[in-house]
């Protein structure tokens, strides 16, 4: 197998942690930009990656980068790539999405349409034909222009990553899945830990950490576009798919705590954890926040709570952090993480964090709210570095 470059995109604040999950993968020629990690790899880490990361957007084959200031030089430098390696005589291409950001060339339904063919007369030349029919696999392709700096994907997804497969039909969540995960990986939450959400609403949060403690790869359960590709042979995937099922933890021993007051959003909540195959260690119940308590030491709360942004939510909201504060003091040995758009987040919650990252929930800026309680006991194998 040949060596190739493979980029994964990533929500902005996130770029470190898809990084450390390339390198876990095994991947060690990596390099962070913003919103992506560019990485060297060959054609098995296309299912492996995808199978896997549970903090990236999507997955792309990176053809090529160039300077452009032109559209001659746009058309010429995209010409010169080697797309046929890549792209079949019946394959289909649409340049589905382009954006550009300060640079010369700003029109994208130009950019779209030059990429297009000159990808077009560079396939003519090499499979010697004059007409695609576009009716077999698909191959689509991103330009992304910035500071006149053009970079051409075939995206090997499909559908975002956060697309895990276990959420019920017409159930949308107020976190996407990439980003739930992620707030898991940045807690260094152990199974041996209780982690509860008493905001849990769908799920999601628990769901991820769900399928992180039993080692579940995220994209198990779905399709991706690239698994019809003949550059990518149907033996990768299916030795990926099995080297997947076989890392499943089915021993693993732990209980996560769910809680919210709307018994709709439970029912939710339930039914995805039941899809996602995690139900019999992900527990749910109806209580209010000021209800929350537990005996258990060290525990660790991850949530994502309303952020008073819709008209007449805002006093609400704020009654609720206060409330969250109290309840949560009591909790002298847990630790915490509040991701939350509200400026006044820290004022409300009535403690100063010990440390706060800057992270995205869609295009809305928020932050994590980090509290740190004492660590418990050392326990062989296990690295609780806060």
């Amino acid at each position: 197998m040949s060596k190739i470059e493979l980029v994964a995109t990533s929500t902005f604040g996130l770029e470190s942690i898809v990084a450390q999950e390339i390198k876990d993968l095994g991947y060690e020629d990596v390099q962070i930009e913003n919103g992506r990690v560019t990485f060297v790899a060959d054609e098995a880490a296309i299912p492996k990656a995808n199978y896997w990361l549970r903090t990236a957007d999507r997955v792309f084959v990176k053809m090529g980068e160039f300077k452009a200031l032109s559209f001659e030089e746009l058309f010429e430098k995209t010409k010169s790539l080697p797309w046929e390696d890549w792209i079949p005589e019946d394959g289909k291409f649409p340049i589905y999405k382009a954006k550009s950001v300060k640079s010369k060339l700003f029109s994208l339904s130009d950019c779209q349409s030059i990429v297009k063919k000159a990808v077009v007369e560079k396939l003519k030349e090499k499979h010697k034909i004059q007409w695609f029919e576009e009716s077999g696999a698909e191959y689509p392709i991103q330009v992304a222009i910035l500071k006149d700096v053009v970079t051409l994907l075939i995206d090997t997804s499909g559908e975002g990553l956060h697309k895990r497969g276990y959420r019920a039909h017409g159930n949308e969540a107020p976190i996407k899945e990439t980003l739930a995960a992620a707030l898991i990986l940045l807690s260094r939450w152990k199974p041996s830990r209780e982690l509860a959400d008493p905001l849990c609403g769908s799920g999601t949060i628990l769901i991820e950490a769900a399928m992180i403690g039993r080692n579940i790869a995220p994209g198990l359960q779905r399709h991706f576009v690239s698994e019809s590709w003949n550059r990518v042979p149907k033996e990768l995937w299916k030795q990926a798919k099995v080297e997947a099922m076989k890392a499943i933890d089915v021993d693993s021993d732990f209980r996560l705590l769910g809680s919210d007051i709307d018994p709709k959003a439970l029912r939710q909540a339930r039914q995805n954890a039941e899809m996602a195959g995690v139900d019999d260690c992900v527990y749910f119940q109806k209580l209010s926040v000021e209800e929350f308590k537990s005996r258990k030491k060290y525990g660790v709360i991850i949530t994502n709570p309303p952020y008073g942004e819709r008209l007449g939510e805002k006093k609400e909201v704020e009654d609720l952090y206060r409330m969250m504060g109290k309840a949560f003091r009591d909790l002298d040995s847990w630790s915490y993480f509040i991701i939350t758009a509200h400026q006044d987040f820290e004022k409300l919650f009535g403690k100063k964090s010990d440390k706060n990252r800057k992270l995205y929930n869609g295009r809305l800026l928020t932050y994590l709210y980090q509290y740190f309680g004492p660590l418990p006991p050392r326990r062989e194998k296990e690295n609780y570095n806060l």
